[in-house]
């Protein structure tokens, strides 16, 4: 049923967004009791391995996990693999954890546009933490910061000039560095690259109540996935009890507000007829040269203003 209701909110067909909306209303009383907790990596450093481990630890302690893991889209013919199921294996095989790949589509920040609504659908469905696992490190990764409580970004052992690939914006976004693959001959590398990561960190000086911190991590020896959660327990209860969570989720909704407003915006002007001959008639100038899309855009916003 949970499936379902995610593939209804996540559906482009006007009649099921009209219910796929009134369905997030009647379940929103029931939502919001979760730890939302968002992890990203570059590729290959293991994310889906890593939630496998760390959702099977959540669920010997009782927990019910529900995972969103978002695949990138082909650029070619938009479609996705969306094979993290099948990586999950273990975890996906338990009635108490659920998990749920999506095409990343055209949204932005390593998330599904409709990531936010699956994850209310979680929660209400008993879900009592939720992993949203991101297409992967990128500079609008802020996206998926915005819309969970934690922010956890692994890295590779090894991976100190990956500061620089990665761009300071995502390391001032962590609340926690990961470093993943921490085993055999990779142990001594990973610690001489938490290191590097922890004077990062310092540097940074980041304000609020929480410090962020780099551990390591094996997934493959189940090595530090107790302390990570751990961690994520005692940021959640410094963060509710100087309500800095509330205040957080508050902004998130606020920020996604915004966003739903300029694409709501976007496809009421769409399916008018005057608006779609401008718009043909800008991109047709804009190709040729003759305006600039600065220009086109600020022609369109006072064409709708004139009621055009």
């Amino acid at each position: 049923m949970l499936a379902r209701a995610i593939t209804l909110v996540e559906s482009l067909l006007d009649s099921d967004r009209e219910h796929a909306q009134t369905l997030i209303q009647e379940v929103l009383p029931h939502t919001g009791k979760s730890i939302r907790i968002g992890i990203t990596g570059s590729p290959g450093v293991g994310k889906s391995t890593f939630i496998e481990a760390f959702g099977l630890h959540l669920l010997d302690q009782g927990r019910r996990a529900a995972v969103l893991a978002v695949d990138p889209s082909s650029p070619v013919s938009g479609g996705s693999i969306l094979a993290d199921k099948t990586r999950m294996e273990r975890l996906g095989r338990d009635e108490r954890a659920f998990i749920r790949p999506s095409p990343a589509g055209r949204a932005l920040g390593g998330v599904a546009q409709r990531t936010r609504e699956s994850m209310l659908l979680a929660e209400a469905a008993g879900f009592d933490v939720v992993l949203v696992e991101t297409v992967g490190v990128g500079q609008n990764e802020h996206r998926v910061r915005e819309m969970v409580d934690f922010f956890l970004v692994l890295l590779l052992p090894g991976a100190g000039d990956e500061l620089q690939g990665i761009k300071k914006g995502v390391i001032e976004l962590a609340d926690a560095l990961v470093i993943h693959k921490a085993d055999g001959d990779n142990l001594a590398l990973a610690n001489d690259t938490r290191m590097h990561y922890e004077n990062a960190l310092r540097l940074l000086r980041r304000e609020g109540f929480w410090t962020p911190e780099a551990r390591l991590c094996s997934s493959l020896e189940a090595t530090g996935i107790a302390e990570i959660w751990q961690m994520v327990c005692e940021f959640q209860r410094l963060g509710s009890q100087q309500g800095e969570i509330a205040q957080r989720r508050a902004a998130q909704n606020l920020a996604w507000m915004e966003v739903l407003m300029v694409e709501l915006w976007q496809e009421r002007l769409s399916v008018q007829p005057v608006f779609r001959e401008l718009l043909a008639d800008l991109r047709r100038q804009v190709l040729a040269g003759e305006a600039t899309p600065y220009w086109a855009a600020k022609r369109l916003v006072e064409a709708n203003a004139m009621g055009l």
